[in-house]
C-alpha cells in the first residue's frame, strides 16, 4: 500500500516525506528508514518530534554537528500542524540537508501546510503515499500486499473472509496476516481463516464505534450491518460507541502533553491516546454532549425500550457522525 511517488529510491536520501492519514503506513515509512539508518549506523540517534517539540530553531540545533559525528534520522509528525516560524525553517534546511542525517516528514496531505508539502517534492525529496483505506476493495488489495510480501499463498476466498472477520483496521489485518503466515503451512484458504477468526465479529462492534467517531457515517453504517448480521449483540454495539465519545471527550478536556502523561491521568494506553488525538479534529463540547444523549437513547432502545433495535442503532451512528463532524 506505501507505494513511493518520489524522484529516489534511496531510503537514505535526506528527506523522506510521507503523505497520508493511515497509522499503520505512516509507521511503516518511518520503520523503514530508521531500520536502514541503523543497518549503516547501529549508534544512529534518533528522534521523534512532534509539532509542540520542533520549536522555530530547534532544526539548526538538532542537525548541528554532533562530536561524535553519529546519525540521525528526524521524525517529524503531523508536520502540517507546524509553525510557520519552524516551517521557514524547515524550507530553509531542505535547500542545504545535512551529511548522514535522515528527515522524515509526515504531513496528512490536503491544503493545511501544502507549502512545506510543495517546498519538499521541489527539493527532490522521496515520497512515500500512505494513503486512509476507505473501501473494502483497498482493505482487499491491503490484505492480498500482505501475503504477498510475505511471500506466501492464499486464496481470494481466505482474503475476503479475512477482511470480513477482522475488519477495517490495517495494523489488525497486518497482524493477522502475519499471524496466518507464521502458523499455517501451504495455502492459506478460506476454512483456515474461519479456524483462526471464529469469534472475532464481536470486535467488528469498534469498528462501528471507529468510523462513527471519526465522521464517516456511511462506512459505520455498512460495518453496523455487517456486525448485526454476523449476529453481535446491539448491546455490545452501544457500548463501544460509548467507549468511542467518552475517549474524546475526556482527552478534549485534558492538559496537553505526551501520550505516556496522559495515558497515565486518563486511564488510556499510549496508542490509544495516538489514536483518539486523529478522531478527535472536528469535536466540539457540544457535540460529544449530543452524541452521548444519541447512545443512550439508542441503548434504551436495545434492551427493550423500542420497537427496532437495528433502527435505534442506525440513528445513533448517524447523529454521531455528524457530530463529529461539527467543527468542520
Amino acid at each position: 500500500m506505501a507505494t513511493r511517488k518520489n524522484q529516489t529510491d534511496d531510503v537514505l536520501a535526506p528527506v523522506t516525506l510521507a503523505v497520508g492519514q493511515e497509522d499503520l503506513l505512516l509507521d511503516r515509512a518511518v520503520q523503514q528508514v530508521v531500520a536502514a539508518a541503523r543497518a549503516a549506523d547501529a549508534d544512529t540517534d534518533v528522534r521523534d518530534l512532534t509539532p509542540e517539540q520542533l520549536q522555530p530553531g530547534a532544526l539548526a540545533e538538532l542537525t548541528s554537528p554532533s562530536l561524535f559525528a553519529e546519525r540521525k534520522v528526524l521524525v517529524v509528525r503531523n508536520a502540517q500542524d507546524l509553525s510557520a516560524e519552524t516551517i521557514k525553517d524547515i524550507k530553509a534546511y531542505l535547500g542545504s540537508p545535512v551529511e548522514d542525517i535522515s528527515l522524515v516528514l509526515l504531513h496528512a496531505g490536503g491544503a493545511k501546510g501544502k507549502g512545506l508539502l510543495d517546498a519538499a517534492r521541489k527539493a527532490g525529496a522521496r515520497e512515500v503515499a500512505c494513503p486512509k483505506t476507505t473501501k473494502p476493495a483497498e482493505r482487499l488489495t491491503f490484505v492480498r500486499g500482505e501475503f504477498r510480501a510475505l511471500g506466501r499463498s492464499a486464496t481470494p476466498e481466505a482474503c475476503q473472509a479475512l477482511v470480513d472477520a477482522v475488519g477495517s483496521d490495517l495494523r489488525e489485518l497486518a497482524s493477522a496476516v502475519s499471524q496466518l503466515a507464521a502458523d499455517v503451512e501451504g495455502t492459506i484458504d478460506e476454512a483456515v481463516v474461519g479456524r483462526y477468526y471464529t469469534g472475532r465479529a464481536e470486535a467488528s462492534s469498534f469498528n462501528v464505534a471507529d468510523r462513527a467517531v471519526e465522521g464517516r457515517a456511511a462506512e459505520a453504517l455498512e460495518a453496523l450491518r455487517w456486525s448485526l448480521s454476523t449476529g453481535v449483540a446491539p448491546v455490545l454495539i452501544t457500548s463501544a460507541l460509548a467507549q468511542g465519545v467518552r475517549a474524546i471527550g475526556k482527552l478534549s478536556s485534558a492538559r496537553g502533553g505526551r501520550p505516556a502523561d496522559l495515558a497515565r491521568e486518563l486511564g488510556m494506553p499510549p496508542w490509544k491516546i495516538d489514536r483518539v488525538r486523529q478522531q478527535m479534529r472536528g469535536w466540539t463540547p457540544d457535540g460529544v454532549a449530543v452524541a452521548l444523549r444519541a447512545i443512550a437513547e439508542a441503548d434504551a432502545g436495545v434492551k427493550g425500550g423500542g420497537d427496532d433495535p437495528e433502527y435505534a442503532l442506525e440513528k445513533a451512528v448517524v447523529t454521531i457522525a455528524r457530530a463529529a463532524r461539527s467543527r468542520r
